[in-house]
């Protein structure tokens, strides 16, 4: 071989050779640097990236290692060495502005005693942090962490006041060309405590691994949330991935806060964006307005409940979507099932679904208008704040959280049962709320052999007052049978007869009773065509002897001519514009007033009968009192006067007796037509604060 092309195979050679040698000499001088010295400089460092204090207190090692994973995971490069770093006794502190005696209590509410050992103005401390980083992937500016490994975790997340946390971080200045593959994170023994002045929220977590074959860690959770008690356990996988597609991070939990409870189970799957949460659901507590704090979504006011379905959660760009899907359960005692969606996003949440249940108690509606009793209501977590003479209810809507979310929910009820079996069926509603207007549009059901349609808008948007509501009813009444409408009142089973009727009202308040004592507007009703009990009439025009004879030979139906009734509502106070009971024996007229504001009666009923009445006294019935203690008397001076005519006669003429008791009534044409000539015309509401059109002269 010539000399020149020797020496250039040697020079060839050379080079190589110290190419193939750098890497083994960057190896061999890493392995045998003391890392420790580099402590400072690394501290100084991260601590500037990140904003906050950072220092690694303990040993500080460099080693190259192979990957643990199982044979069937392994690949050809986890047979390679990495580079695996080891930091001992890593400590994190709080951003500057959040001050450091921020945390005063612990989760059990004691002062000044921590769920964790840290020093005050720390947010974490890691007993070892441990983490292997993949070489290849840093010629392509990314770095690749096949695990990362926190050994005896302790963190503190806290949130003062004012919204000012410790786990958002600084962003960084410019967007940075490198970008963190992070594809496994492994838990071990530790605890992290949750301390939010906004949310009221004082808790901590113990972690502990387990030997599961479906679960790495269990967690214990205590504390208080918004005062209550908070109490739970779980389990969850000890790996969790966050790039792998197919493999699913097991769950389960289950938590109290009060009498509320939660509990899940299944699986997530790509933790970083919730691509599939898949969990069996469980939920129950006092009232559904209870899951408000935990859940976020405004619910109604029920009765104690119990549900159970499938929860699909995914999370996008746009935001979260939450599907509560094929749920069962019970509120109260009636049952419901359904779909509801909840998706977050801008302006503000929306809730969708459809709701139904086969056969609803009417009770279980009580707690939605706060109508039922004070002992029910603290069952359900609400003050009892119904006086105990007061019928309507008075206990406040919530209206500051209508405009937490929108929602389009409908709800249907095949059969809706009472005590006293008033029979209504096909309930069907479609709730919309909107910029904390909340309408029912349409509430319609069927009633005793009839149509109730109506429309519900109640404004607790706050523009007309920061604590009440803006209410406007619309309602029509068809074809309801008369003996299916009281089945209960005697007298009643036998009769015949349509209620047709028209509600126009509108009103502001902030509860039932304060709706209805400002409300203004209609309330218009017809009963026609059928038959009404005989010894019902004759009772209430006090014909005592018609009473008697009613008793001993039987009762018949009378003919009901017609019943029109109207009244003119101004600011609650409803007064009586005509009501009267025309039939073929007896004529029947009602005069007064009805305050809803006092729930004070003021009734006068007027009786008169048609044809030879035998001891008629035909004294007026007066109705007053309160809505819960009605009080009927009579009129004792016309009373007087008729049984002391009766009296004097008998000293003349005892056959004389029965003259001033005798009866013979009006004799003017029956029938609707002239009735309704009179009440002729659709009831419209006027607007809130306006008084009502004048009433028209009979």
């Amino acid at each position: 071989m010539p000399m020149p092309q020797l020496r250039r195979s040697r020079l060839a050679l050379g080079v190589a050779a110290s190419v193939l040698a750098l890497p083994v000499v960057a190896v061999v001088a890493l392995l045998n640097y003391d890392w420790n010295q580099a402590r400072p400089w690394l501290n100084a460092k991260v601590g500037e990236a990140i904003d906050r204090p950072f220092e690694i207190r303990g040993a500080l090692a460099l080693t190259w290692q192979r990957q643990g994973r199982s044979a069937q995971e392994r690949s050809w490069s986890d047979y390679l060495p990495l580079p695996h770093l080891l930091a001992n006794d890593v400590h994190l502190g709080n951003p500057a502005a959040l001050p450091p005696d921020a945390l005063s209590s612990s989760a059990d509410g004691s002062k000044d005693v921590r769920a964790v050992p840290l020093a005050p103005g720390e947010m974490a401390s890691v007993g070892q942090l441990s983490f292997a980083i993949e070489l290849l992937p840093l010629l392509r500016q990314r770095i690749a962490i096949p695990v990362l490994r926190f050994e005896r975790p302790f963190v503190v997340l806290r949130r003062d006041a004012d919204g000012r946390n410790n786990w958002t971080f600084k962003p960084a200045d410019k967007p940075s060309p490198w970008r963190l593959d992070l594809r496994r994170v492994v838990f071990t023994k530790g605890t992290v405590q949750l301390v939010d002045a906004l949310k009221k929220i004082d808790a901590s977590a113990a972690v502990d691994t387990i030997s599961d074959p479906a679960y790495g860690v269990a967690w214990t959770l205590r504390g208080r949330w918004n005062g209550l008690p908070l109490s739970g356990s779980g389990k969850a996988g000890a790996v969790l991935s966050l790039q792998e597609q197919t493999t699913p991070y097991p769950l389960a939990a289950d938590i109290s806060v009060g009498a509320s409870r939660i509990a899940v189970v299944g699986t997530l799957t790509r933790p970083t964006e919730l691509a599939a949460l898949d969990l069996r659901l469980k939920l129950s507590g006092p009232s559904m307005a209870r899951l408000y704090p935990l859940t976020g979504v405004l619910l109604p006011e029920t009765p104690a409940f119990a549900t159970e379905g499938r929860l699909l959660g995914s999370l996008g760009k746009d935001g979260s979507s939450w599907t509560y899907d094929k749920f069962t359960g019970k509120v109260g005692a009636s049952d419901i099932g359904g779909k509801l969606v909840f998706a977050t996003g801008l302006p503000r949440p929306r809730l969708s679904g459809a709701v139904s249940s086969t056969l609803l108690q009417f009770a279980d509606l009580g707690p939605l208008i706060g109508a039922d009793s004070n002992a029910s209501k603290q069952a359900r977590g609400v003050a009892a704040v119904q006086p105990g003479d007061k019928l309507l209810p008075v206990e406040t809507f919530k209206t500051e959280r209508w405009t937490s979310l929108d929602a389009d929910v409908g709800f249907q009820a095949k059969r809706i049962v009472r005590a006293k079996e008033l029979p209504i069926h096909n309930l069907n509603t479609v709730l919309h709320l909107k910029d904390g207007v909340l309408t029912l549009s349409p509430l319609n059901f069927d009633v005793a052999g009839g149509k109730f349609k109506s429309e519900v808008k109640l404004d607790g948007s706050g523009k007309l007052s920061p604590d009440a509501i803006r209410a406007e009813l619309k309602a029509s009444a068809s074809h309801i049978q008369l003996k299916q409408l009281l089945p209960a009142l005697d007298g009643v089973q036998a009769s015949v007869g349509e209620i047709n009727a028209d509600i126009a009202l509108s009103a502001t308040g902030n509860s039932v009773a304060s709706l209805l004592a400002s409300a203004s507007g209609e309330v218009k009703g017809v009963v026609n065509q059928g038959t009404v009990s005989k010894l019902l009439l004759e009772e209430l025009g006090l014909n005592i002897g018609n009473v008697v004879l009613a008793k001993l030979v039987g009762d018949k139906q009378v003919k009901l001519n017609c019943m029109v009734s109207e009244f003119g509502v101004e600011r609650g106070l409803m007064r009586t514009r005509r009501f009267v009971l025309d039939t073929e024996d007896s004529l029947l007229t009602v005069n007064g007033t009805v305050n809803l504001a006092s729930e004070r009666l003021d009734l006068t009923l007027k009786p008169d009968s048609r044809g030879l009445r035998v001891f008629s006294l035909r004294a007026p019935i007066y109705v007053h009192g309160t809505f819960k203690q009605p009080d009927f008397s009579i009129d004792k001076g016309v009373l007087a006067l008729r049984a002391g005519g009766a009296l004097a006669l008998a000293v003349v003429a005892p056959v004389a007796a029965v003259v001033p008791l005798l009866s013979s009534g009006p004799d003017r044409p029956s029938g609707c037509a002239r009735l309704l000539s009179d009440a002729a015309g659709k009831a419209v509401a006027p607007p809130p604060g306006q008084r009502p059109a004048p009433q028209r002269k009979r």
